[in-house]
């Protein structure tokens, strides 16, 4: 029963009730015409893209694990095999895999101490966007000092 008017709002026929219970069909309820993000918790706002970041950062996590625990098994099964697959971890491109690791560990590491605040502090929720840019100033802060390093293994691993 939902018509698109000229204006863009939809408009339904809603029955109404009378008092001895019979309906009639002649009034309209007109749907807001905009929507306003302010009324969600989460859409496009700063808690949104830390719970994206977070889980990003924790799914790479996970599957850095699971290669790991893969490759260390190696080391059963055949030294040869492990001492193969280990070689191709000294690569240029793995060290930049390394990097991002610890860009994903780090950050995952601080916005999980501020979602535990979040969740466990009273005052969380409403300190929540600045705590979200203290984490990311901790996360630069942190980089910073391993980066360098970092960035000149990669330079001797074109040498």
């Amino acid at each position: 029963m939902a018509e698109q008017t000229a204006g863009g709002a939809a408009t339904t026929a809603a029955p109404s009730v009378s008092i001895d219970g019979r309906t009639s069909r002649g009034s309209t309820i007109e749907a807001p015409r905009t929507r306003s993000p302010q009324g969600t918790l989460y859409r496009g706002s700063i808690g949104m893209w830390s719970w994206v970041l977070h889980r990003i950062t924790g799914v790479a996590i996970y599957f850095f694990l699971l290669v790991h625990i893969l490759d260390t098994a190696l080391v059963r099964l055949s030294p040869e095999a492990y001492n193969a697959v280990i070689s191709t971890y000294k690569t240029p491109i793995m060290n930049l895999g390394e990097i991002a690791l610890v860009m994903a560990i780090v950050f995952h590491a601080f916005n999980g101490l501020r979602i535990i605040l979040v969740d466990f502090w009273s005052k969380g929720p409403k300190y929540q966007r600045a705590m979200f840019w203290i984490v990311l100033v901790l996360w630069a802060v942190a980089i910073a000092g391993f980066l360098p390093r970092q960035l000149m293994n990669l330079v001797a691993d074109f040498h």
